[in-house]
Order: structure tokens, then sequence, then C-alpha cells
């Protein structure tokens, strides 16, 4: 970044404030009482994100007499709940590119299911009145080198041959319409399959929808430890225990209960920041009219969308895996990369020069290796697990719910008749394995970005171990 750039991003930055927008809201509810002594219930859902909250709400509407409790071991919505873009996407496989390279015999069930789901969220959002600025804009994903736009129009033509149309390709003047970027190229924009919306404020609204069917949920509550009681499960928590029946996990990027789960996943710090409101004339400068989110299409990627009151969220590009996996509060604020989006942002948009950033965050995102959630349970199917949604979880945790109560019925169903369900991604290597394989993966992503998309060899082989990704 040249100095004058550095100067001028860094400038961005002086009044951010170091901690999600999204949760600096004044309507953000208090937090519940902690469980203290011992509840018993048929369901217990441990974690208070998106997967435990629509599991538990899901449960009810199944069975409303079913007694159901959740625990979270800080406040509903508070980790990647309440971090992320706001993208709300029907793709239950992050992206068809890799359904089709993982379960193409099943990708068209696994579209419809996903739009399916998608539409049954936005019913939800009517039904309960979940205040959380839903809509149904679409996205577009941007070609910002000449490679990028070639493997659009490819994937557009594929796609087409393959029966799904519900791409709309753009040219540069037909994207520069939509959006005003001098970087834009083209793009592909997806109409129907993916919603905005803010993410803090739909778990506030589905633990308002839960508490409404009558699920106890107990906040500042870890569950600390699992364990076989009589016929059903206990989980310990600080000041007491629940015993119940069958148990639901959705604490997705922190350590499974369930240890032998744990090497599935991995945590990868991503980093956002928001602008203040644009003025009308600012808005102007850019169109974006119809307010669809947006992501480029390099490897080291960013998203970006218009939040309700015309702030724009700028995030991605950098992933940070910290070595062993370790969870670190610290490692959610990192000066050098905010400075790197802000550079970022002004390249993107060089008509909003002066535009401050209101707020900057990072958080961890449960990543897996074939970057789409994985099932399955335990202790003899009384638990029930789902994680791995790899930053697109905001639409398919919902799925995931669904998947996870299938399970503990015992029954099959359309959902867990699939290979997607019944397979499990391979499992991260011990250190110092891990730490070295995803670093050479994230350094030939960008080598393969910087050199007109050429995968290396390193890619190649991943690609086929089935390991590999382009987002």
């Amino acid at each position: 970044m040249a100095p004058d750039a550095m100067r001028t991003a860094a400038h961005s930055l002086a009044d951010a404030q170091p901690l999600s927008c999204w949760l600096d809201d004044p309507g953000k509810p208090g937090a519940l009482p902690a469980l203290t002594g011992d509840e018993r219930c048929d369901l217990l859902v441990v974690g208070g994100g998106y997967s435990g909250l629509w599991t538990a709400l899901l449960a009810k509407e199944r069975d409303p007499g079913r007694d159901v409790v959740l625990v979270e071991g800080h406040e509903v919505g508070w980790a990647a709940s309440g971090r992320n873009g706001g993208f709300c996407a029907a793709s239950l496989t992050h992206g068809l590119a890799n359904g089709l390279e993982r379960w193409p015999d099943e990708i068209g069930e696994l579209e419809e299911l996903g739009a399916r789901n998608l539409d049954a969220i936005e019913s939800a959002v009517a039904r309960y009145s979940l205040d959380c600025d839903f809509e149904r804009t679409g996205e577009i994903d941007v070609a910002t080198e000449p490679h990028q736009l070639d493997e659009l129009r490819e994937r557009h033509r594929r796609t087409r041959q393959l029966g799904f149309s519900g791409e709309e390709f753009l040219d540069r003047d037909q994207v520069r319409a939509q959006v005003d970027s001098p970087t834009f190229l083209g793009g592909l924009w997806d109409r129907r399959g993916v919603a905005m919306l803010h993410p803090a404020k739909l778990a506030w609204g589905l633990k308002r929808a839960c508490r409404g069917l009558g699920v106890r949920i107990y906040e500042h509550t870890p569950a600390l430890e699992l364990a076989r009681s009589g016929a059903g499960m206990a989980v310990r928590t600080p000041y007491g225990r629940v015993f119940a029946r069958d148990v639901a996990l959705g604490t997705n990027v922190f350590p499974s209960l369930v240890k032998r789960v744990r090497p599935y996943t991995v945590p990868v710090y991503d980093y956002a920041l928001m602008t203040e409101p644009l003025t009308d004339g600012r808005l102007a400068s850019i169109g974006w009219g119809n307010r669809q989110g947006l992501g480029d299409s390099a490897n080291q990627f960013h998203y970006f969308r218009l939040s309700a009151d015309n702030r724009i969220l700028w995030g991605g590009y950098d992933a940070i895996y910290p070595y062993g996996g370790r969870l670190d509060s610290s490692l959610d604020h990192r000066p050098e990369t905010f400075l790197k989006l802000a550079g970022q942002f002004f390249e993107c948009f060089p008509q909003l020069s002066g535009v401050r950033f209101s707020h900057s965050w990072g958080g961890a995102i449960d990543t897996c290796s074939r970057f789409s959630a994985f099932f399955g349970t335990a202790f003899r199917g009384q638990v029930a697990y789902a994680a791995g949604y790899t930053g697109l979880g905001v639409g398919a945790t919902r799925f995931g719910a669904d998947v996870m109560l299938d399970l503990l019925s015992g029954g099959r169903t359309e959902r867990t008749a699939l290979r997607m369900v019944r397979s499990k991604p391979m499992p991260f290597p011990p250190e110092p394995f891990a730490w070295t394989g995803i670093e050479l993966t994230k350094r030939s992503l960008a080598r393969a970005d910087a050199h007109g998309g050429h995968r290396n060899l390193w890619l190649r082989t991943m690609d086929r171990m089935g390991l590999g990704f382009d987002s």
C-alpha cells in the first residue's frame, strides 16, 4: 500500500469501536439468569447461536408438549451469530460448485432442500415477527480480474447446462449499473438465493420466539461435561446439572462435548469493518439501489453489503488460523488486518474517500475440510451434533437443526438419507501438520490470485484429495 493510501486508511479507522456493529445495538436484550440447581427436560440444547436456537424452536414446533431447555455459555448471539456479515444463503454446500464436486448425484436434491430452507426462514421471520431487517435481495459475485470473469462465464455456462438457472450474468456495464466500482469487470447475480439481514437481531428474535413457545433459556451457563445418567443424559454446568432424554449440540467452533468430533473442525478468524452511515450523496455515487450482497471472486475474497441504515459492511480477505487451534479473544482484534481492509475498501470505492469506519471486529469460524456442515450422533443416538458450517451458517444452521432433530427421532427422513448427512469430512491432522498445511494452502491461494488463478502443485494435490476449495 502506498504511503498516502496507508495514511488515508489509518485515518478512516481512528474512531472505529473494537466490537461488532451488530452487537452494539440499543435494542440488545438483557441476559437471562444462569442455571442454579438441577433441571430436567426432554431435550437439552447446548449453544445459544443460530444452531441451538433453531433446534429449540423447531423442536417445539414439531411437538409443542416437548420440554426443552437451552443453555448458553455467554449470551445468546454473542459469538459468530452476532459477528457475521448477515448473508443468509440458500446453499447448504457452501456454493453450487463445492456441492457438485462432493455430492454430484444428489446436488439437485440439496439445492431444492436449500431453497425450501431459505423460504422457511423467510416464513419464520414473518410468523414470529423477527425484527431482523430481512431483505431477499440476492447476491452478486463480482470479477475484479480478467481470469475471474472467464471463470464466472464458465460457471454460468455449466450451471445452465446442468439445469440450474438461478444466476444472471452481468457484463461490466451491467454490474456497474447495479453497484459502481471501477474494479468490477462483470458478475453473476443470484436474485433469490440469498437474503440480507441483521445477524444479531435474528438471534435475539429467535431467543424471544423460543421463550414464547416455552423453551427455558439459561445464559452464562457453560456446559462442562456430558455423561450418561440412567436411561438419559446429564450435562454438568458450574452451578447445577441438566438431566435430559436427548441432547443437541450446537456449539460449532467451541470444543465439542463429544471429544471424538473435535478433530473435524478448526477455528479460522475472520474480520470485518463497518462504515458510518452514508449520506444520500455518497450512496448515490455508488448506486447500489437494489441492496444486494456482494462478494468478489478471488480466493482471498471480500464480502460486502449495506445495512438498514446505509452503512457498508466490508469483510473477509485475511483468514487467520492460530497454531494449535486455540480460541483466543485477543485475535478478535487485529489492527494490521483492519488497516489492510480499509485500504482495499477505498480501492474498490474511491468515490467514498473521506468515509470513516465506526466499528472493527473479528471472530472465529468453525471450519471443516469439506467447507460445509457435517452431522452425527453419539451415546447410542441420544446426542446429536452439527458443526463445520465454515462461514455459511446463517441459513444452513436451520437445516442442521432439522437434521439433528431427525437423528434424535431415529427415523429415516429425506435429510438423513443424504450422503452429505451420512458422511464425514476428513479430520485435521495434529500439529504441526495442521498449521503447516493450512499456511501452505493460504499462501498458495494468494499466489493463485496474483497469477491469473493458476493453482500450483499443492492446490492441485488438495483438489485431488477432495480438500480443494475455490470460493
